[in-house]
């Protein structure tokens, strides 16, 4: 390609809105080895006194990770939380029917709340909705969130925490489209549960935030309209309306599978339509954001069973352990690029899961914590994207692909603090090196740090040896030096072919 064949306009004036930072939250769940021998281990060399990894709580932290998602996922929707609570040496193991494993039922509300807080994270709750309602929801928000005087406020205290945990987000159950789900229903019959439970819970506690389900794909057959309808019920309760989306390579075609973060944007378009459509036939200056609370590389045709052809388990089996590539590392920055270019109206998301079940960090039960190459792009982005969302004008070729068409070959994305500290990534989708003039127009733009993802093409194999050779042979810090060159108002940067870029500096008026 030409010098001239990509060109970025960049403005400080130009903005989105600001990045929050819940965009940069993730996903823990009862579903395979993601809490035990993920985020608790009693027995491990690094546990702390509670039983929790201490390693894989440093890795999170250096992911960045500023809120965790919680108990589910599919897992949620055939959840009793009352039999999670209490000591432990009386609670009883159940049949989790989601994901038909055995679950131990030493980890739960109090535990889960209790590791976030020592670890600065925002916990994001769910309230089981498919076997359970109302009562139910309201209850567990009493119990987290109530002053001393009321039963479960009560019951709290009587299990060893007196102060509420001040639990802000909750999730009104969990892709409750899918015929998958636990107690599916249709949107009028969740939209009513829904409002009547939201409600329940809003009396309980009026500070809290609420995300209603939307589709659990765009591919899902009632998909748009199951946001019309579900939102009928609860625009006026709701904060936030819930996207879940994964992506993988499938028969071989890159092209598409680099141009994920294409589908992910339409998607967050569409709901957006969707959502704005309900506010303005009941004529409300109220804006629905989304919480894109499940997103992820997450190879679920071809290296997934299915949930139905899962032997019943014990002992935290190894589920949907999927082991990542350069590649997919590269899609998953491309994808976060879409989430800061929506910042306006996503203000949150979950990579999901955070550790083992398709996640940044991996364990061994007894053994090391290691990072996955997804852990990179993730990490680096949570640290540089501050501040605002740039609105740039990205002017690129386009490229064909089987499943979404005509897609840009560049993406990109910028951020930008009070302080002038500012952040640009990008993704070049090409099978080139492509050269992309940035016009930094009223500003001069200095560029001293850069990071950079390259696809591979090597099968993934298992065991943190192979995270070490992608790491080595796909990531490291770019050549500011040689990769970057500044002509007045235009800065030149070099994309490596199939690759995601991560520059980092100042923005300063001219």
């Amino acid at each position: 390609m030409s010098d001239s064949a990509v060109r970025i306009t960049l403005h400080p004036a130009f903005r989105k809105g600001p990045v929050d930072r819940r965009l940069f939250g993730s996903f823990v769940e009862h579903l395979g080895r993601a809490v035990y021998t993920g985020i608790y281990e009693p027995d491990h060399p690094t546990a702390d006194p509670h039983g929790f990894r201490r390693d894989v709580a440093d890795l999170t932290r250096e992911l960045g990770v500023s809120m965790v998602r919680y108990p589910g996922g599919n897992f949620v929707s055939n959840y009793v939380w009352e039999d999670g609570v209490g000591p432990v040496e009386d609670r009883k193991p159940f049949l989790d029917l989601a994901w038909r494993t055995v679950e131990p039922n030493l980890v739960g509300t109090d535990e889960f709340l209790q590791w976030a807080e020592r670890e600065g994270i925002e916990p994001m709750m769910a309230v089981n909705l498919g076997t359970r309602g109302v009562a139910a929801a309201a209850a567990l928000v009493e119990y987290c969130n109530g002053e001393a005087g009321t039963r479960w406020a009560d019951l709290r205290i009587a299990n060893g925490r007196e102060k509420p945990y001040g639990v802000r987000l909750w999730c009104l159950g969990n892709e409750m489209d899918g015929p998958w789900q636990i107690g599916h229903k249709d949107a009028h019959e969740y939209g009513k549960l829904a409002a009547e439970a939201g409600k329940a819970m809003k009396l309980v506690d009026p500070s809290i935030s609420l995300v209603v389900c939307g589709s659990s794909s765009m591919q899902m057959p009632t998909f748009g309209e199951w946001e019309r309808t579900v939102l009928s019920y609860t625009y006026d309760l709701v904060d936030h309306v819930s996207m879940h989306a994964y992506y993988e390579e499938v028969d071989g075609d890159r092209g598409s599978f680099l141009a994920s973060g294409t589908a992910m944007d339409r998607f967050v378009e569409r709901v957006v339509a969707s959502a704005d459509a309900v506010g303005a036939q009941r004529r409300s200056d109220k804006k629905i954001t989304i919480s894109f609370d499940e997103w992820n590389v997450w190879y679920l045709e071809t290296r997934f069973p299915g949930e139905q052809n899962l032997p019943i388990q014990r002992d935290a089996p190894r589920i949907i352990e999927d082991v990542y590539s350069g590649l997919d590392a590269v899609v998953v920055g491309d994808l976060l690029v879409t989430l800061l270019n929506h910042a306006d109206r996503v203000p949150v998301a979950c990579l999901a899961q955070l550790v083992n079940v398709i996640a940044p960090i991996m364990t061994e039960p007894g053994g090391e914590a290691w990072r996955q190459p997804t852990f990179h792009p993730f990490a680096t982005t949570a640290r540089l994207a501050r501040g605002e969302a740039l609105d740039l004008r990205v002017a690129t070729p386009s490229y064909t692909t089987a499943k979404h068409g005509e897609v840009p070959v560049v993406t990109a994305a910028g951020t930008v603090g009070d302080d002038g500290a500012a952040a640009l990534f990008l993704t070049n989708r090409s099978s080139e090196p492509v050269e992309v003039a940035v016009d930094h127009l009223g500003s001069a733009l200095a560029v001293t740090e850069g990071w950079r993802m390259l696809a591979d093409h090597g099968a993934a194999v298992e065991g943190p040896e192979h995270a070490a050779r992608v790491a080595e042979k796909c990531w490291g810090a770019v050549d500011v030096a040689t990769a970057v060159r500044r002509d007045g108002a235009t800065t030149t940067v070099r994309l490596e072919p199939e690759s995601w870029t991560a520059l980092a500096g100042t923005l300063t008026p001219a």
